[in-house]
């Protein structure tokens, strides 16, 4: 028998007609360039004649392609030398150090950077998908499911639902949150009009760009919470189409809670029975926190909701993103089917789902409890309250809603600063929102350099702090014209 080498290196035949050279194949042969050349940014367009350099320009914030590691291929001898091990530790290392100062000056977003999991170590070495329906065990038995349905279980009970009328899932973050649940509705209600105050998470436009919605923005109030009056207004211009509404527990900027038993009496006084609405909530951080507010209106599937959704890496503190998503059974199999090769059900918005995610939630809700929560929630209020007085005692303007630990105030002048405290900014606000993680202290040091930082950004009269009357309420700006208009 001829060698497969031989008849490779005397092959020759005709492809379409065409001849094909000889294809030499020498199977000892090294490539000589087994990874591409890193490929070298364009030369700078130039303008003006070639007078003047345009730099690429940056949206919203740092190119990351700045400071990326890089991936490189290891050397021939690197297993005797040890030296990729020794070049890879020393990057985790800084990397590492990164991060730690980092969390010291963490103030604008909503994580929870306060918790240890040290106890979950022994599991990370096990590769575990909970793809499929949670309620539902496939044929891959590498999985969390157990714990899944438990902590699912136990917000289940914290919004009134019993075990048998709910379903539910823990997703890869707020946001497939947000899309299941408006898609639950959609498929409820095919013909169903999306109305979200203007002031909602950019999530849920997006699930109507991505679902073909036809989609109401609604107006606000100065405190960011919806405007029910402008709500029955596009309602009424839209009767003859059911109504598929996000309500916000805690808007993105100004953590602002939307008055659930208003909007449900907007509906029911504008002719839409009970039957012709879908009411998904987006509680990303407030969802958990406002079970533990004294006063605070209830979130409960007792009344007519469709859908809650939460984020599990905000106010809970698991270290990676994600979530829990709660809708009634009865409206899940509107979008679920069947799928032999999993040997379970179709329901969830991503296939495999982090099997991880669960194992810390269910290991945080264990150790705190609703006491731990309610402990935590009542911290972040009092801490919230404190902030807020210290920035209008320093004359800076600020705002605080009632039910909220976020706490917004003048985006300061050096985009620096903001970015040393990484700051969510918006127009001519900013904003903390405080957290279990973050202390007294933390805000009592983040105070006195915005003060510093103020006596030089306007030490020259012509220079004057933004006015955020339009944003927040006169009341509440301390901008040299309306601080004239108080005293």
């Amino acid at each position: 028998m001829v060698g497969t080498s031989a008849v490779i290196e005397s092959m020759s035949s005709a492809v379409n007609g065409k001849e094909v050279a000889d294809v030499r194949f020498d199977p000892t042969a090294v490539v000589p360039e087994l990874v591409p050349a890193v490929v070298k940014s364009e030369v700078d367009a130039t303008v003006n004649g070639g007078d003047e350099e345009q730099k690429r320009e940056i949206v919203l914030g740092r190119n990351i392609h700045t400071s990326s590691f890089s991936v490189t291929e290891p050397d021939a001898d690197d297993d005797s030398t040890g030296d990729k091990e020794a070049y890879m530790a020393s990057v985790l290392a800084r990397y590492r150090k990164t991060l730690t100062d980092r969390t010291k000056y963490h103030l604008g977003y909503p994580y929870n950077l306060d918790f240890d999991y040290g106890a979950l170590t022994q599991l990370q070495h096990f590769s575990i998908n909970n793809l499929g329906d949670p309620f539902i065990e496939s044929n891959y038995g590498v999985h969390s499911r157990q714990f899944e349905v438990g902590v699912l279980d136990w917000f289940a009970r914290l919004w009134d639902i019993e075990k048998d009328e709910y379903w539910g899932y823990i997703t890869n973050c707020g946001t497939e949150g947000n899309l299941h649940g408006i898609l639950v509705g959609r498929e409820v209600f095919p013909e169903g009009i999306l109305y979200a105050s203007k002031e909602s998470h950019y999530s849920i436009f997006k699930a109507a760009r991505m679902y073909r919605m036809e989609c109401e923005k609604v107006g606000t109030l100065l405190t960011g919470e919806i405007d029910c009056a402008d709500f029955k207004v596009k309602l009424l211009a839209n009767k003859d189409k059911p109504a598929i509404i996000n309500v916000n527990i805690g808007t993105t900027v100004k953590g602002a809670v939307d008055d659930l038993d208003l909007v449900i009496k907007t509906l029911e006084d504008c002719g839409f029975s009970h039957d012709r609405f879908y009411i998904h909530c987006d509680g990303a951080l407030f969802g958990l926190m406002m079970p533990f507010v004294k006063r605070a209106p209830q979130v409960t599937f007792k009344k007519p909701i469709g859908s809650v959704s939460v984020s599990g890496h905000k106010f809970v503190g698991c270290p990676m993103p994600c979530g829990v998503q709660l809708t009634r059974l009865e409206h899940i199999n509107a979008l679920s089917s069947n799928v032999e090769y999993l040997a379970s059900r179709d329901a969830t918005i991503m296939g495999s789902r982090n099997g991880h995610a669960p194992l810390f939630l269910w290991y945080t809700l264990n150790r705190k409890g609703y006491k731990g929560f309610q402990k935590e929630v009542q911290k972040c209020l009092r801490n919230a309250h404190y902030l807020k007085d210290r920035l209008i005692g320093a004359g800076i303007s600020a705002m605080l809603n009632e039910l909220s630990s976020t706490v917004v105030f003048e985006r300061p002048k050096d985009e620096e600063f903001v970015r040393k405290w990484q700051l969510a900014c918006e127009r001519n606000m900013a904003h903390v929102v405080v957290m279990p993680s973050v202390t007294v202290d933390k805000l009592d040091n983040f105070l006195d350099e915005l003060v510093e930082a103020r006596s030089i950004w306007y030490k020259d009269e012509d220079v004057k702090p933004p006015c955020l009357a339009s944003d927040i309420g006169s009341k509440s700006c301390c901008c040299p014209q309306h601080r004239m208009m108080i005293s």
